[in-house]
Parts: C-alpha cells; structure tokens; sequence
C-alpha cells in the first residue's frame, strides 16, 4: 500500500533525548526524516534545577545556563527545515513526591513553565496548525497539548518505559493517561502496539527505521586479529553484555552441549557477566567493547548469530535492532521468541527454551544458503529511517480522515 507523503507542514518534536546528546536515538532520526518534507522544531528537556546543580561544570548544562540567563538565544537552525530549542526556563525536580496526585500538581506547573518557553519559538518560527509528536516524555510532556493545543498529538512508544523504576514511580498512572488522550499513538513494536491499544484505539504499529549502511557490505573486510584462530563454527552475539537483558543460562547451555562449537560475545561486560562462570568454559570467548565500525568485521566472522534475551518487562516490547543488522550481512538469527520479535519470523529462527537454540542453531547451520541470505539482506533493507516515518504519516492520515 502507498502511503500519502505529509508535506509543508510544521512539526514539534519532543522527547527524553536531547539533541546534543551524542549517542542517536530513533527521536533524532525520525526528526531528521520529517525534515525533508516539513518544517520541524526539535526541542529539548528543560533543565531542572537538580541536574543543574549536581552537572553545573558540564558543558552542555553551562550551555543551558547560557540560555536561562539570555546571553544566547536557545533556538538554533540545525538543517533547511529543521531547529533545536534550548528552554529558557528551569524547572523543579519533583521525582521524590511519592503520591501521583500531588506530582501531578507540580508537573502540571513545571508543564506550563515549558509550554510558555516553547511558544516563544513557536512565534518565532511562526509555526502554524503544528503536529505535536511526544517521543515518551510522560512527565514533562504530560499537558503540552492542553496548553500548546497542536493539530494533532501523537504519543510514540519506543521502550516498555514502566520496566525502569524513574518512570514506573508516576507513570503507572500518568503512562495511560497520556496515551488515552493524544489523539493517536504510535509505536515501533506490535507488543507496544498492544499496550497503547489498550488505552487509545487509534494506536499503530509503524516499525522501526535503522542505518544499516555499515552493515551493507560483507566484503573487504580486514579480519580482526583476536578472533582469526577462534574455531568455526562461529556463535556470535555482538552488543551490551548485560545480565537484565540477556539469559547466561541459554549461552551456558549453548556452549557446553556443544563444545566443539565457538561462542563469541563481542561487547562491554555487566558485574554479573564478569564475575558469571562463563569465564570458565573453554569455548566461550569475550573479546570485550569495540568501536562501533569494527561490529561489521566481526559480524562477518559469524557462522550463526544470536539474541538470547531473558524475558522481562525491560526486554519483551523492545525492537531488536541488532537483529537488523545481523541480517543486513546475511547471516542466519536464532532469537529468543518474543511477541516483538513476531516480524520477523520469516527470516530468523524463534527458539522458546535453550534446548530449542541449540537444535535451530544446528538447523541453521546446515541449511544456510546463498538464497536465504539474500533474502534476509532485502527484509533488513526494508527497515529504512524512510519506511518507519512514512507509517507514521499513514497513521496521521488515517486519524485525519476519520
């Protein structure tokens, strides 16, 4: 199905991630996509007074401070149709009021102080008729459409934020609130699909954008030394080793069920995983963080490549992205079945227990092709920054002609 292009329009953006922050975020990259074709204001947390005063000597926070105190205007042109807004204000740190009532109050406050900060660049720009798009900021975005009062206010779902303990304080209650009044919601899983579903019915599943530029490529690649004398066939898994998000068990069981099989984790290491007896099977090999343009190489090395997640609130709505990328290079996936990673069940192997990665890790090994590669490279090339905005104008059309 074609999906009809929303153009000259301005759009607000708003989220937990600022723009100087300099890991990406989908809330940056979607940004940037819907620059192409309207005019977009990204604007940034305002600072508030706990962060300034615990980070008062870190250069971004000097830089809002710059603001606050007027010696530099806080909106800046970044792109032909894109500007990132500084707040001029602070706001209270009100985290520690247990009763959400009574937050709520004080987040209605800081809220108004934001929104009056925000239309000053909204004149300024002289946007009109504006798309309010909320990138999960439960809190400080709570009332901005009841006092920006945009054309339309989409809430995003990226992460299962109530897994984390800061946002599942307030926002067990503010969470499906927010969602229940924006006017459609989006989201880049069919698990947080679901989950907004649940409190708004004009919620939408419209996927998940990637750059898979690097990970394009399968030849010329240098290998790396410290894993040219590792034996195949080569396991791999490449990301944070992280004990909350992955299950050492399966891995375990992986690698002594199999000991002529080689079980390579690429990536910075947790407490858990370092004291973990991992350490002590022969088979298993931590070759620790690397810069993010040696992931490609290694990748290459991989015989088979895995995503054996633990199951929990954290892990169950999150889009794999890493999934993108091991299939981007061709490589047969054995991951944990999760109803997030349902999409992609023609292309990759869902296993439900450890016993069943062993037994589709073999089946991938046996039956890996030529032609199933390609096919794996075309799906993960669908997975465009393109794709994933095109399905949220989608989902803004059909809630306009509604």
């Amino acid at each position: 199905m074609e999906h009809k292009l929303i153009t000259g329009r301005d759009i607000i953006v708003v989220g937990q991630q600022a723009w100087d922050t300099e890991i990406g975020s989908n809330c940056k990259n979607i940004a940037l996509e819907f620059s192409k074709h309207n005019r977009v204001l990204y604007v940034n947390s305002p600072l508030d007074i706990k962060t300034m005063m615990t980070n008062k000597d870190d250069l971004k926070i000097k830089k809002r401070l710059s603001v606050i105190k007027k010696k530099q205007n806080g909106l800046e042109q970044i792109g032909d149709n894109l500007w990132t807004y500084y707040p001029d204000i602070t706001i209270a740190s009100i985290n520690f009021i247990k009763p959400t009532s009574l937050f709520n109050i004080f987040n209605r406050i800081n809220n108004k102080r934001f929104a009056a900060s925000v239309k000053k660049a909204i004149n300024q720009l002289n946007f009109k008729n504006f798309i309010l798009f909320n990138d999960s900021e439960m809190f400080k975005a709570f009332y901005l459409k009841d006092f920006l009062l945009p054309d339309v206010s989409i809430y995003y779902s990226r992460d299962y934020m109530l897994g984390v303990d800061y946002w599942k304080k307030h926002g067990t209650t503010l969470e499906p609130q927010l969602i229940a009044k924006s006017d459609l919601c989006t989201a880049n899983s069919t698990y947080l699909a679901d989950y907004c579903r649940q409190y708004n019915p004009k919620s939408y599943y419209v996927g998940q954008g990637c750059d898979l530029s690097l990970f394009n490529n399968t030849e010329g690649f240098e290998i790396p030394q410290d894993i040219r004398l590792i034996n195949n066939p080569i396991i791999g898994y490449v990301g944070a080793l992280q004990s909350i998000r992955l299950d050492m068990d399966i891995i375990e069981f992986i690698a002594v069920k199999n000991p002529d099989w080689s079980i390579v984790l690429v990536g910075p290491e947790d407490d858990e995983f370092k004291a973990g007896k991992l350490h002590s099977i022969p088979n298993i090999h931590f070759l620790g963080a690397k810069d993010g343009n040696m992931l490609p190489a290694y990748i290459n090395m991989f015989n088979v490549c895995i995503n054996p997640q633990l199951v929990n609130q954290i892990t169950i709505g999150n889009y794999p992205r890493k999934i993108d990328e091991y299939l981007a290079m061709g490589k047969p996936v054995i991951a944990t079945a999760t109803r997030a990673m349902e999409i992609f069940s023609e292309h990759t192997y869902l296993a439900k227990d450890k016993e069943a990665y062993v037994s589709l890790i073999q089946k991938a090994l046996d039956e890996d092709d030529a032609g199933l590669q390609q096919k794996r490279k075309a799906f993960a090339a669908s997975h465009t920054w393109e794709n994933n905005v095109a399905e949220i104008y989608q989902a803004i059309n059909t809630f306009n002609q509604a």
